[in-house]
């Protein structure tokens, strides 16, 4: 599981970025764009996430892995989320 609650609890208390891997927190391809959403609206300074053009044909991580076209949807979403909270994503 992916406890997203621990972001906003380290960055209180670090000044280092914190990523959230939404791919292997869940192991699951159609929980990843929910939950990437969710960890830059709790603050998130970056994401990893496990992008292939063939997923059911990748040699690891292929449940979790999304497409490039949900990635690039995705990176435009989470601006959108990031604006919203006075922030920006890169």
């Amino acid at each position: 599981t992916l406890d997203l609650a621990v972001v906003p609890a380290v960055k209180k208390r670090s000044h280092l970025p914190i990523f959230v891997d939404p791919s292997h927190g869940t192991g699951k391809r159609h929980k990843v764009l929910p939950l990437s959403r969710a960890a830059v609206a709790v603050g998130a300074d970056g994401l990893l996430i496990e992008v292939h053009h063939e997923p059911e044909k990748a040699l690891s991580d292929g449940m979790q892995s999304i497409l490039p076209e949900q990635f690039a949807d995705l990176a435009d979403e989470m601006r959108q989320i990031a604006a919203v909270l006075h922030r920006t994503i890169n």
